[in-house]
């Protein structure tokens, strides 16, 4: 399976989480999110970042999941109440928190809180088969400025 990360250039080399705090993970869980297309990937990009954000250099990385790992995933009927809201972060870290800790699967499929029946993907590094997942691939980006003005 390929899934994509628009990231700024610099960071583009290597899959490295800074351990911040996320929608699917708890401050100091090392993940890395990605998206099941490169369309996903730059809505993603677009609600987090402002205007001016956008017009920096980025890159596509293409992500390779061997497809002898298991994914774990949660499901729409698993969310909870207005889970896609911004200010509900608090709803969904401790379903992520729990898949981490648990250490079963490297991979944790989630559904896109932009459009809900799109996947995003969060990789645990710390996770024993995350050596498994590999970048395979890079393609320049550049926001169309039509997406969001500044």
């Amino acid at each position: 399976m390929e899934i994509y990360r628009i990231c700024l250039a610099k960071y583009a080399d290597e899959l490295v989480a800074s351990g911040n705090p996320g929608r699917w993970n708890l401050r100091g869980q090392l993940v890395i999110y990605a998206a099941g297309s490169r369309a996903l990937a730059c809505l993603e990009n677009v609600v987090h970042r402002s205007g001016e954000g956008l017009n920096s250099l980025f890159k596509v990385i293409r992500i390779e999941v061997p497809d002898v790992l298991p994914i774990e995933e949660l499901t729409l009927a698993q969310m909870p109440e207005e889970w896609q809201l911004p200010r509900h972060y608090a709803r969904c870290q401790p379903l992520g928190a729990a898949w981490y800790q648990r250490q079963e699967a490297a991979v944790l499929r989630v559904p896109s809180s932009i459009i809900a029946h799109e996947h995003n993907y969060v990789l645990n590094t710390r996770h024993p088969d995350f050596g498994q997942i590999r970048i395979v691939g890079w393609e320049d980006f550049e926001f169309d400025p039509r997406i969001k003005e500044s």
